[in-house]
Protein backbone atom coordinates (compact mmCIF):
# COMPACT_ATOMS: atom_id res chain seq x y z
CA UNK A 1 0.00 0.00 0.00
CA UNK A 2 0.89 3.98 -0.57
CA UNK A 3 -0.49 6.86 -1.49
CA UNK A 4 0.58 10.17 -3.22
CA UNK A 5 2.39 13.05 -2.57
CA UNK A 6 0.69 16.51 -2.86
CA UNK A 7 3.55 16.98 -5.66
CA UNK A 8 2.19 13.50 -7.28
CA UNK A 9 4.86 11.22 -5.95
CA UNK A 10 4.36 7.98 -5.16
CA UNK A 11 6.56 5.42 -3.29
CA UNK A 12 6.97 1.56 -4.78
CA UNK A 13 7.01 -0.69 -1.91
CA UNK A 14 10.33 -2.05 -1.65
CA UNK A 15 8.96 -5.94 -2.53
CA UNK A 16 7.51 -4.22 -5.42
CA UNK A 17 10.77 -2.70 -7.18
CA UNK A 18 13.46 -5.64 -6.53
CA UNK A 19 13.79 -5.37 -10.56
CA UNK A 20 13.79 -1.59 -10.88
CA UNK A 21 16.66 0.20 -10.74
CA UNK A 22 17.32 4.30 -10.43
CA UNK A 23 17.45 5.56 -13.47
CA UNK A 24 15.40 3.37 -15.21
CA UNK A 25 12.03 4.74 -17.35
CA UNK A 26 9.07 3.33 -16.71
CA UNK A 27 5.71 3.88 -18.90
CA UNK A 28 2.61 4.75 -17.01
CA UNK A 29 -0.55 2.88 -18.38
CA UNK A 30 -4.14 4.34 -17.17
CA UNK A 31 -7.30 2.11 -17.91
CA UNK A 32 -10.08 3.36 -15.57
CA UNK A 33 -9.04 2.50 -11.86
CA UNK A 34 -6.11 0.65 -12.83
CA UNK A 35 -2.12 2.30 -13.06
CA UNK A 36 0.23 0.04 -14.65
CA UNK A 37 4.07 0.63 -14.72
CA UNK A 38 5.91 -0.68 -17.00
CA UNK A 39 10.17 -0.52 -17.62
CA UNK A 40 10.73 0.60 -21.16
CA UNK A 41 12.98 -1.88 -21.99
CA UNK A 42 10.31 -4.48 -21.32
CA UNK A 43 7.83 -2.90 -23.40
CA UNK A 44 8.23 -5.28 -26.56
CA UNK A 45 8.22 -8.83 -25.07
CA UNK A 46 5.03 -7.79 -22.83
CA UNK A 47 3.21 -4.89 -23.46
CA UNK A 48 0.55 -7.00 -25.96
CA UNK A 49 -0.33 -9.17 -22.95
CA UNK A 50 -0.58 -5.84 -20.28
CA UNK A 51 -2.82 -4.71 -22.56
CA UNK A 52 -5.19 -7.75 -23.08
CA UNK A 53 -5.07 -8.18 -19.19
CA UNK A 54 -6.42 -4.36 -18.59
CA UNK A 55 -8.66 -5.33 -21.15
CA UNK A 56 -10.15 -8.72 -19.60
CA UNK A 57 -10.22 -6.50 -16.72
CA UNK A 58 -12.40 -3.87 -17.68
CA UNK A 59 -14.38 -5.66 -19.20
CA UNK A 60 -15.00 -8.20 -15.89
CA UNK A 61 -15.64 -5.00 -13.71
CA UNK A 62 -18.10 -3.94 -16.58
CA UNK A 63 -19.79 -7.03 -15.67
CA UNK A 64 -19.63 -6.95 -12.02
CA UNK A 65 -20.68 -3.37 -11.66
CA UNK A 66 -23.79 -4.08 -13.87
CA UNK A 67 -24.84 -7.43 -11.45
CA UNK A 68 -23.54 -10.16 -14.54
CA UNK A 69 -20.92 -11.41 -12.24
CA UNK A 70 -20.31 -14.87 -11.73
CA UNK A 71 -19.52 -16.98 -8.56
CA UNK A 72 -17.57 -19.92 -8.76
CA UNK A 73 -15.13 -21.92 -5.88
CA UNK A 74 -11.57 -21.17 -5.56
CA UNK A 75 -10.47 -24.30 -8.37
CA UNK A 76 -13.01 -23.18 -10.85
CA UNK A 77 -11.75 -19.72 -10.79
CA UNK A 78 -8.22 -20.94 -11.22
CA UNK A 79 -8.88 -23.18 -13.83
CA UNK A 80 -10.33 -19.64 -15.56
CA UNK A 81 -7.33 -17.73 -14.65
CA UNK A 82 -5.23 -20.75 -16.77
CA UNK A 83 -7.13 -19.72 -19.66
CA UNK A 84 -5.87 -16.41 -19.68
Amino acid sequence: MTKMSSRGQIVIPEELRKDIKEGDKLIVIKNKNQIILEKTSDIGKKFEEDLEFAKRTEEALKKIDSGKGIRMDFDSFIKEMEKW
